[in-house]
């Protein structure tokens, strides 16, 4: 999901070695009270309560998942006295950029950001983690999922720690495939998840009142189908653009069709925020359509009693689905001070530990960063009874990597417009990815 109000302020504590502080009684205090013997007078004022650092944390996420991420936070200020996270909320991950950029032009940054961009980082914009790892007592960089933690790594260094994985996958409507004889476990490509959506849609004068399938906005959906063809982005050199290939075209335009000329399918586009994403769910939910390709970390707004996962499907003769796997990850801006740093730091190790990271998965569906989460006792006991938390799992362990974009995001950006145009007004793929790959190629050649 893309989700992420306000511009931080930033407490500042003068003297990080406060944190490190003792309250109470010194030393020579506690000789006196062992031997028994009257203490007299303290000739020393003693030493000051040590304050915590606090710290603005931004994330883009609604409904549960924010729930889930204040939740953690709660936890995390009660569970020790140096940090105190405060956490900010955007509507989406777009906005939290946004504001972010806006932020670190001025100076007033938050020590901790739910939001990662490659380029950004080697402009300088973000804060190497290396040695803030490195002070972390029993962080145990091996059990991350390697993946996950290599996506935040820049030149050689660790810039981004992965919070959760996600990889989108598919939900529907256990009474609507029951209805129409269709068993989830043969919908193997997406030839058959066409057809099922053609039996399962209904209409009526011409209109459909209820949607086989319902694909999420955006180039996201149709990205995972290409890759899943055998399609690619760049050449294998990494000098030309290819979105413009016939798996490309072939794929995008099957989408086109479903939506427009077959309606079997639509879209929700546009709205604020999350706002096209929940009334996607929504349609499922409120029995208007049979299913719907969405994020792992949907899992905490669905109703598992009325709905059931699946993967991906793959092409007939390409193999099974080769999604993105991606992992959502979180910087500290280099413009944060060194003790709003390692206040950042013990926040985002907190949030990743195994305890943690298996409380999110089970909570939210996204998948979890450490692999000793998966041994988790709270989790093992949770997937017995909710095998559909093991989906995005399954469906990570053959995904694609997410693609880095070498322009600083202006192929992306080609792609998006491409898909607005395929998916909302009705034009044909070949002309939208043609117009998308020239744009595309001539950003690459200035870069290269």
């Amino acid at each position: 999901m893309n989700v992420l109000k306000r511009l931080p302020w930033v407490s500042m504590i003068a003297g990080f070695s406060l944190l490190t502080a003792c309250s109470g009684n010194t030393a020579s205090d506690k000789v006196t009270e062992a031997s028994g013997a009257s203490a007299a007078p303290a000739v020393e004022a003693p030493p000051a309560q040590s304050k915590p650092v606090t710290i603005e944390f931004w994330y883009g996420l609604g409904g549960k998942l924010g729930e889930n991420m204040e939740s953690l936070i709660q936890k995390f200020n009660a569970s020790q006295q140096e940090v105190i996270v405060k956490g900010i909320v955007q509507a989406d991950y777009t906005e939290t950029e946004q504001k972010l950029q806006a932020a670190i032009a001025t100076g007033q940054v938050p020590a901790a950001v739910l939001s990662s961009n490659i380029d950004w980082a080697r402009k300088g914009y973000f804060a190497p983690m290396d040695e803030l790892i490195a002070q972390q007592p029993d962080f145990k960089k091996e059990d991350f999922v390697q993946t996950f933690l290599n996506q935040g790594q820049v030149d050689g260094k660790q810039y981004f720690l992965p919070m959760y994985g996600t990889t989108q996958i598919m939900y529907y409507r256990k009474d609507a495939f029951e209805k129409s004889g269709i068993d989830a476990s043969q919908l193997k490509t997406w030839e058959d998840l066409a057809a099922a959506a053609e039996k399962m849609s209904v209409k009526e004068g011409g209109k459909t009142t209820f949607f086989g399938w319902e694909p999420m906005w955006g180039s996201g959906n149709m990205i995972d189908a290409v890759l899943s063809k055998g399609g690619s982005i760049l050449s294998e050199d990494g000098t030309k653009v290819t979105i413009d290939s016939p798996e490309w075209i072939e794929t995008w335009d099957l989408f086109r069709k479903w939506i427009h000329e077959d309606k079997t399918m639509r879209i929700h586009s546009g709205g604020q925020g999350w706002e096209y994403w929940y009334k996607t769910i929504d349609d499922v939910m409120k029995g208007q359509a049979a299913g719907y390709i969405g994020s792992s970390g949907d899992q905490g707004d669905l109703d598992f009693s009325i709905v059931s996962a699946m993967e991906q499907p793959g092409w007939a003769g390409a193999g099974e689905g080769k999604p993105v796997a991606q992992a959502i990850m979180a910087g500290i801006p280099a413009k944060a001070g060194d003790a709003e740093r390692q206040a950042a730091m013990k926040w985002l190790s907190y949030f990743t530990n195994t305890g943690n990271t298996a409380f999110w998965s089970i909570n939210t569906g996204y998948i979890s960063v450490r692999q000793s989460a998966l041994e988790d006792p709270a989790f093992i006991s949770f997937s017995k009874t909710n095998p559909q938390i093991k989906i995005p799992l399954m469906q990570a362990s053959h995904a694609s990597a997410p693609f880095q974009d070498p322009t600083g995001g202006k192929i992306n950006d080609a792609l998006t417009i491409a898909a607005d145009k395929v998916q909302i007004e009705n034009i044909p793929a070949a002309e939208a990815l043609k117009e998308a790959q020239q744009t595309a190629q001539a950003a690459l050649d200035k870069v290269k």
